[in-house]
């Protein structure tokens, strides 16, 4: 495993803030990230703007779709932006690539410099989605994943893998230590959406799901030994 690409929630930026940035929060992501790269693996990462923006918000009061996408789009630059920051803090080599043109503020998405900057060994934050509306984030991890060749993508979550039921709910619910890519779409389970899992299922790479909380306090290679510490989908 060489190439890794973790799909962070917005929410991790939060903190102990019920909205917006926590530098605290920034600051810990910064350094666990700086960690991972310092093994030797070439990171890339996809952030969400949760902690910002959601766009059923909009949806709720009337918006139409494509606008309310396009304010969450945003909403993952200004979170790519603090992420590169704090990496620049720490003297970690990092950009921010949009799929969204803002010149001014970040340079737009391109296959080809991507994968030249991942191989310098700068850590990629690629953010503004896919740059279309009605896609997830998810699915934007699953095509950057495709396009840089990732040998796994990383998703990052509020609970430890993926179950049969939703195990805030349903506290018998079983968890998966490995499971197919049809298994997931055949039981649509909501780990990722189904573009999303198509397309790494299309392309043939692995998704590993675990606890975000995990995230930079166990080395990946650990992560992924069995016992699974989350679940793995292949």
């Amino acid at each position: 495993m060489k190439r890794v690409l973790l799909k962070l929630s917005g929410e991790l930026l939060l903190g102990s803030q019920p909205f917006g940035l926590d530098s605290a929060a920034l600051n810990s992501l910064a350094q666990n990230l700086d960690s991972i790269r310092k093994t030797g693996l070439e990171v890339a990462v996809v952030i969400g703007g949760g902690n910002i923006f959601r766009g059923h918000q909009l949806k709720s009061l009337g918006f139409q779709r494509t606008p309310a996408d396009q304010i969450g789009m945003l909403s993952t630059l200004i979170n790519g932006i603090g992420i590169q920051q704090a990496l620049a803090s720490l003297n970690c080599p990092a950009r921010v690539m949009s799929a969204l043109e803002c010149p001014k503020v970040a340079e737009p998405y391109h296959w080809a410099r991507a994968n030249e900057a991942l191989s310098r060994g700068e850590i990629l934050i690629f953010v503004g989605g896919t740059g279309n509306p009605y896609f997830t984030t998810d699915t934007a991890a699953a095509l950057r994943a495709s396009e840089i060749h990732a040998d796994i993508l990383l998703k990052a979550t509020k609970v430890d893998g993926v179950y049969d039921k939703d195990p805030v709910k349903n506290p018998a619910a079983r968890k998966y230590d490995t499971i197919s890519y049809a298994q997931v779409l055949a039981q649509k389970l909501e780990v990722m959406d189904a573009t999303s899992i198509a397309l790494c299922m299309n392309n043939q790479i692995p998704i590993f799901v675990f606890h975000m909380q995990l995230l930079g306090k166990t080395p990946i290679t650990t992560l992924l030994s069995p016992p699974h510490q989350g679940t793995l989908i292949s």
